[in-house]
């Protein structure tokens, strides 16, 4: 068999200037196959990456050929599978690392272990600040740190929450200065706080004379803290009372409804948010801190047996908070000062647990891409097969519901026939069945969130395994600005867009029940079709109904909007046949596709253009498309049995 190789030599030039125009096609000249050598070398490389040996040199050579078996124990081999693990990782666009944002308020970090993200703001009362490294929680009468002015007298209240132990004031109200007996400053020139006090002029301040621990100093650090003279807020309070101690600083005019009325001295007080039992308000302009907790616990993280040092209120374990009984598995936990990071730590993490997350959920669908190839299976497992594998850092994620608000996963089977991995384990991988809502690649967390939205998810579908992209045909039209089609809230009837969206809206919906920008599962006995609460608060102008409809239509755009409040925002727009993909889910989508032959010959296309290293031509699609598809499928969809004819064919043997 020959191949066509164009004619470079410029003496030919002469002899394809006195050729006929109907003999175009025989500019170029024939030319053999590829030495033995030579295809080894690109088996090799395209099978293994790697070169051959001098030791398969010799013996191909003695040999005089590679056969179909050569290639067929050449793909048996580990490094043929970490070739085609990362073809797959190319092909669905495995990694998520720019698609989930490790959110640093779940996040702790420091001695004591400690939140200090813009949670702190609820729990302390400022963006940043952590707890008392220096008062032990339950022992917090023993060291207090304001003597001079306060001492706490209750360390916990009736239900165990931990209260403040110690204050500061907060440098975004007030300007802080250290006293010095060598300061020019005569209210500053003062050993420490005591001495400020028992001062007739300046005693007045004692209040907010304010102790703070230095670790570089080893020790306290006394500062005078007065309402900021920069700011407008606050250079215009007036000492309360006038003469005496201070307890506050208030604005000379109130009757004009400033931002900032009143600054009180700090206590260890909080007040209840709308005076419910159960929330804790800090005081304004005041930085409340709770102590720490030694315990003997180690975070899941942690390989260390000492003793870890962790704030009071992230050391709690509560389910629920235990006043308004509101859930502490929800996102919410990381602002009320009742939940805590749960046991273990398990509700928070630190830096190197969630760039081990996402690299976990990156490798899991090379591993279910894997053993299909591995195993020889019909290809097209991959995007139905329920089989899945956990290593240590998803086997306890699962398992123990870790990550709350950082990822929205629901455990893809039940939590007692996880694999048990342990945490440090991330090497070893295990593997288990998902639940029935799974199908293939197309329902792990990293195609969910690399592809966060059901139109997104459609368009990976349709590029990666049926070669096709979306596209208005080339005569399309719109209609003129005016026309109410361009107004069609519905994408799948607004002109222009239908070109696409008449096909993307009804696939998508087979993605349905998998929440957008998650990889949130939402079951109907959880998530029905219609939620008449839901409902019922959106007719009120309740767009929000206490956090719980975020799911469902909650406003009305046009005529359809308003008919579905309360419904399921996946439903809206759908015809009854439409439907039917939302709870056949991407497994029905994949069957429909088989039936097609799109997806043969699409996979034919991508192994070619990986083996080859370019697309098939128009003419080499005449020649080999067909038959290499109905190969493909004859032989059970095997991928290395399409490897092999591929890479067998004559014109893998002519590449140059």
């Amino acid at each position: 068999m020959f191949s066509v190789r164009c004619l470079a030599p410029l003496a030919s030039a002469a002899l394809l200037l006195a050729l006929p125009a109907s003999a175009e096609e025989a500019v170029c000249a024939p030319v053999a196959k590829v030495p033995l050598e030579r295809h080894l070398r690109q088996l090799s490389l395209d099978l293994l990456g790697r070169p051959p040996t001098m030791e398969e040199y010799k013996a191909f050579q003695a040999k005089g050929s590679v056969t179909a078996d050569d290639v067929r124990k050449m793909m048996g081999q580990e490094p043929f599978y970490a070739r085609m693990r990362e073809f797959h990782r190319a092909l669905l666009r495995s990694n998520i690392t720019q698609s989930v944002q490790g959110n640093g308020d779940y996040r702790v970090s420091g001695t004591p272990l400690s939140f200090a993200g813009n949670n702190a703001n609820n729990l302390r009362g400022s963006q940043g600040p952590r707890c008392d490294g220096e008062i032990e929680q339950d022992n917090c009468k023993a060291n207090p740190q304001d003597p001079h002015s306060l001492t706490p007298t209750t360390c916990r209240d009736p239900q165990g929450v931990p209260l403040p132990v110690s204050y500061d004031y907060d440098p975004n109200y007030y300007q802080c200065r250290a006293l010095d007996p060598a300061a020019t400053e005569p209210e500053l020139k003062f050993a420490d706080c005591n001495a400020l006090k028992a001062h007739a002029t300046y005693g007045k301040y004692v209040n907010f004379c304010d102790n703070r621990y230095s670790s570089a100093a080893g020790q306290s650090v006394s500062y005078l803290c007065l309402p900021d003279p920069v700011k407008t807020s606050t250079n215009v309070l007036k000492p309360f009372p006038d003469t005496g101690v201070i307890t506050a600083w208030v604005h000379p005019n109130p009757e004009t409804k400033p931002n900032l009325e009143r600054l009180d001295r700090c206590t260890f007080d909080m007040a209840k948010r709308n005076n419910i039992n159960g929330t804790w308000v800090p005081q304004r302009g005041c930085i409340q801190r709770e102590g720490y907790v030694t315990t003997s616990v180690q975070p899941y993280w942690s390989t260390a047996t000492e003793p870890v040092k962790v704030c009071a209120i992230e050391a709690q374990n509560r389910a629920t908070n235990p006043y308004t009984n509101e859930s502490c598995e929800t996102g919410r936990f990381n602002s009320d000062r009742s939940c805590g990071c749960g046991d273990k730590m398990r509700r928070c993490e630190i830096n190197e647990v969630h760039t081990a997350r996402v690299a976990a959920f990156n490798e899991e669908p090379l591993l279910i891409t894997d053993a299909v190839v591995r195993n020889d299976e019909p290809y097209f497992n991959i995007l139905t097969a329920r089989r899945s594998f956990v290593n240590g850092t998803l086997s306890e994620f699962y398992r123990q519901r870790q990550g709350v608000a950082v990822f929205s996963v629901k455990a893809p089977a039940d939590t007692a026939t996880l694999p048990a991995v342990a945490y440090a384990d991330t090497t070893t991988w295990s593997e288990y069945t998902r639940d029935s809502t799974h199908s293939g690649v197309l329902t792990t967390p990293a195609f969910l969130y690399r592809f966060p939205t059901q139109r997104a998810r459609v368009n990976e579908f349709y590029e990666a395994f049926l070669c096709k992209h979306f596209a208005p045909a080339a005569d399309a039209t719109l209609p003129p600005p005016d026309d109410a089609c361009n107004r069609e809230n519905n994408l799948a009837k607004r002109c222009g867009c239908n070109y696409c969206h008449a096909t993307i809206e009804p696939t998508g919906a087979h993605w349905g029940r998998y929440a957008e920008r998650s990889a949130l599962f939402l079951p109907s006995e959880q998530f029905p079709r219609l939620d008449l609460k839901c409902r019922d608060c959106a007719l009120n102008g309740d767009t929000n109904c206490g956090g719980e409809c975020g799911q469902y239509v909650m406003q009305a755009f046009d005529g359809d909007g308003a008919n579905s409040l309360g419904l399921l925002k996946t439903y809206l727009y759908r015809t009854a046949e439409e439907e039917k993909n939302i709870e056949g889910g991407p497994q029905t989508l994949v069957q429909r596709m088989m039936e097609t032959g799109d997806l043969e010959r699409c996979t034919v296309k991508r192994v070619w253009n990986e083996f080859l290293g370019r697309a098939m031509t128009v003419e080499e699609q005449k020649m080999y498309l067909q038959t290499l598809s109905q190969d493909f499928a004859k032989n059970n969809h095997s991928l290395k049995s399409l490897i092999e004819h591929v890479v067998m064919s004559d014109a893998y043997r002519r590449i140059d």
